[in-house]
């Protein structure tokens, strides 16, 4: 783990300056207070990346369940019961890791997982643009189309021209020309630049500026600009931060409800953030997803106790670890280590850190997830990978993340059933010599349920005197539903003066008596005809 250390410290400060503002942004938008996010972040870091057996993920709060603990905060009466459901929703995804569950990610259609990140990478851009300019009025971390403020996304950006902050504005893109000339220009200078990453120089001009404008009015950076972490005053403020789960109420239906909610969409969150991972990692290492889920379970069941907001891995974190050289997980157990520290020692700096200045490190995140080049590239594959990818960001733009991926799993699998349905069976038609049509129905090597109406249509529009071959040398599995429209085929061939050759790797029948007694002979196992 300690063989890249030189790429994954760089790359943890990096995440760690991603991960703060998300931490707290996703905790106020969540309702919670502030300290549960930086808690969340810490146990996501520390705990979740040293269990995982992910390389370069990293976990920790996800905007994706904001509304969810939202409501759910409401609904229990209160933070401390809300916690009791965290922590049995951690046991449930154990529960779900022992049963294998993991391999549910394996199912998401890739069109989906790379609308996925394009749809983050694009939302990320659109939710940094108010704070880069210096309008805060929605939380860092926010996914939502529908922002807590009332406005949208797009009518935030609009607004912006009345609400910019020149100091704000400044700094931030003070900090976006260094992170670019960092990744562009210096990285390839000297080993300086590459230990040395450009968003820590970002965020230390960015405190410098701040220190030397304070007290001006227009050059001058307000605190609601600024980076918010609560300040404790002594050792006992400090642990008065954590929140403890009242179990009192464990028998409460609704805490079960919620705790299973929480367990299912954090380990859907997780398991196609882990897909995503995966394929944005230039090494191309593979997940084990089951392992995955025990260890978010095991966070969430720690986060619950001491007061956290519930885990999942998260790409804008895991992304920002790749594009920054991370390796191995020490990277994202040394952002953990970083949030602990800095949080305990100096709260006070990280509040001099501007808002706008971390938008600037966002928006190249942002791009990088969803350069241009990529909708390209997915248009050239075809229609079978361009609706659903294209559904899918718009769905994460225009709803949230948990819906958009949602409406692009729905229109994969409509893409994969219409294509089952073409694909089912071959006709080719031989001779129209002496008065009859000789056609031969070569059938796909699998043919379900899903093949039915095609294979239906077909045989219903024979014409009368046909002589029909039907080739099965090749299919592998046929299902009883396809079975039972041959045997009903049988009665409306006679009628119609059409003759049957049935050809398989059991023989070549003419004119079968029953397709049911015919296929009532193959091997026990009802998968082959082989």
């Amino acid at each position: 783990m300690f063989k890249y250390f030189k790429n994954d410290l760089p790359a943890s400060i990096v995440v760690f300056f991603v991960a703060l503002p998300l931490c707290l942004g996703i905790a106020l938008a969540s309702g919670a207070p502030l300290f549960s996010g930086v808690i969340a972040g810490i146990i996501g870091g520390i705990v979740v990346g040293g269990l995982s057996g992910s390389k370069v993920g990293v976990s920790g709060p996800a905007a994706g369940l904001a509304a969810i603990v939202l409501t759910a905060i409401g609904a229990l009466g209160g933070y401390e019961n809300f916690l009791v459901a965290v922590v049995l929703g951690g046991i449930i995804q154990i529960l779900f890791g022992v049963l294998k569950a993991g391999v549910i990610g394996y199912y998401f259609p890739s069109s989906v997982i790379k609308g996925m990140l394009t749809g983050i990478g694009i939302i990320i851009i659109l939710k940094q643009i108010p704070h880069f300019f210096g309008y805060d009025a929605e939380p860092e971390g926010a996914d939502s189309f529908i922002e807590m403020s009332g406005e949208n996304t797009f009518s935030a950006i609009l607004n912006i021209i009345d609400n910019i902050t020149t100091g704000s504005m400044i700094v931030g893109f003070i900090g976006l020309a260094i992170i670019l000339l960092w990744d562009k220009v210096l990285s390839k200078k000297g080993k300086f630049f590459q230990v040395i990453q450009g968003p820590l120089v970002a965020v230390v001009i960015g405190i410098v500026y701040f220190y030397v404008t304070s007290g001006m009015e227009t050059f001058g950076i307000l605190p609601k600009h600024l980076v918010s972490v609560p300040i404790p005053e002594d050792t006992s403020s400090f642990l008065n931060q954590f929140s403890f789960p009242n179990f009192s109420t464990i028998t409460n239906t609704d805490v079960w409800v919620t705790a299973f909610t929480i367990a299912l969409v954090a380990s859907l969150e997780t398991l196609l953030c882990v897909e995503a991972t995966d394929k944005l990692d230039p090494h191309k290492n593979v997940t084990p997803t089951n392992r995955e889920l025990l260890a978010q379970g095991t966070g969430n069941i720690l986060s619950g106790l001491v007061g956290g907001l519930p885990i999942t891995q998260v790409i804008v974190r895991s992304s920002a670890n790749i594009q920054s050289g991370g390796r191995t997980k020490l990277s994202a157990i040394l952002h953990g280590i970083l949030l602990l520290i800095s949080v305990i020692l100096i709260p006070k700096l990280l509040n001099m850190i501007p808002l706008s200045v971390l938008a600037a490190i966002l928006l190249v995140v942002g791009y990088k997830l969803a350069k241009p080049t990529l909708f390209k590239k997915m248009y050239d594959l075809g229609w079978k990978q361009w609706i659903p990818f294209t559904v899918t960001v718009f769905g994460i733009v225009f709803i949230d993340l948990l819906y958009g991926i949602g409406l692009g799993l729905v229109v994969g699998i409509v893409v994969i059933l219409l294509k089952s349905y073409q694909n089912s069976h071959f006709l080719h038609i031989e001779d129209k010599s002496n008065g009859k049509h000789k056609i031969k129905m070569t059938l796909a090597e699998e043919v379900t349920f899903f093949n039915k109406g095609a294979i239906l249509k077909e045989l219903d529009s024979l014409p009368e005197n046909t002589y029909l071959e039907l080739d099965l040398i090749k299919t592998r599995y046929l299902d009883n539903d396809i079975i039972e429209i041959l045997e009903d085929f049988l009665f409306k061939a006679k009628e119609r003066n059409i003759d049957i050759k049935l050809v398989s790797k059991r023989g070549v029948v003419e004119n079968p008596s029953s397709f049911i007694e015919f296929f009532k002979t193959r091997p026990k196992s009802n998968l082959s005809l082989s």
